[in-house]
């Protein structure tokens, strides 16, 4: 389940990122990099091109429409995702370029490695863990089961 969006649910913490929270969503070799990026609900994220061409970036998803139109380097501004849940986004010059961030109202959050395994510092108690992949649509909230700090949560998932 290698770049499935992990987060957890923490009753009594911060919804919102601080205001100096950012993040990248790259493009590097005509694709996004990383393909899935998951933020906290406030968070800035700049989207440098490290490719030699330029790019034509944009969402259609309504967590976050925009469009940073055809561009090289690094745009000037930041787009703040100010919503939870998933923007798609594509290159309007690359059609084969797909990438995803997925805001979360929790700072307890991350992305699975090859293995499928994600380890996140919550504090102690009883929370509710959500697992989103790609594969789910932009719709999907995710598939969603307890947790208790302290134990291995594992949550399969059913191949489309």
């Amino acid at each position: 389940m290698e770049g499935a969006a992990v987060s957890v649910f923490v009753k009594g913490t911060k919804p919102t990122a601080s205001p100096d929270v950012t993040a990248d969503m790259a493009q590097k070799n005509k694709a996004f990099a990383p393909t899935l990026r998951v933020v906290q609900t406030g968070t800035s994220v700049s989207f440098p091109n490290f490719d030699t061409v330029r790019h034509h970036v944009y969402s259609f998803s309504p967590v976050k429409p925009f469009e940073i139109k055809l561009y090289a380097g690094t745009p000037a501004a930041p787009v703040i995702f100010d919503k939870p849940g998933t923007a798609t986004l594509g290159c309007n010059i690359h059609d084969r370029m797909l990438g995803y961030i997925h805001v979360v109202d929790t700072p307890y959050f991350g992305v699975t490695d090859a293995a499928g395994k994600v380890t996140l510092d919550l504090p102690a108690g009883e929370h509710r863990v959500r697992v989103w992949t790609p594969t789910m649509g932009e719709t999907s909230p995710g598939v969603e089961q307890g947790l208790k700090t302290g134990q291995d949560v594992v949550i399969r998932l059913d191949k489309p």
